[in-house]
């Protein structure tokens, strides 16, 4: 089991299962920018990788409001219903 800490309380650390990874990477990739400077630099390089290493993922971008707080859950759910993998992008 791998231990995750919670950059919002690193007091008491929750345990919790990593998701087992794919053979392949296929289906709809998010870009998630979290809105901090040059984030979509990153995002931007990513996705030109993504689609030179697998061809036949759909990349989708999806933008929070502010770094400052978490995605709104409505942008949560339209992820969850649109993607299947999700990279957030940090940068400054």
């Amino acid at each position: 089991m791998t231990v995750i800490m919670d950059p919002t309380n690193e007091r008491a650390p929750v345990a919790r299962q990593i998701s087992a990874r794919p053979p392949a990477l296929s289906g709809t990739v998010a870009l998630l920018d979290i809105a901090k400077p040059r984030g979509n630099v990153l995002l931007d390089r990513l996705e030109v990788l993504l689609k030179a290493r697998a061809p036949g993922i759909e990349v989708r971008r999806y933008s929070k409001p502010t770094f400052t707080k978490p995605a709104p859950e409505g942008l949560r759910q339209q992820i969850r219903a649109e993607a299947d993998f999700v990279i957030e992008g940090l940068a400054d």
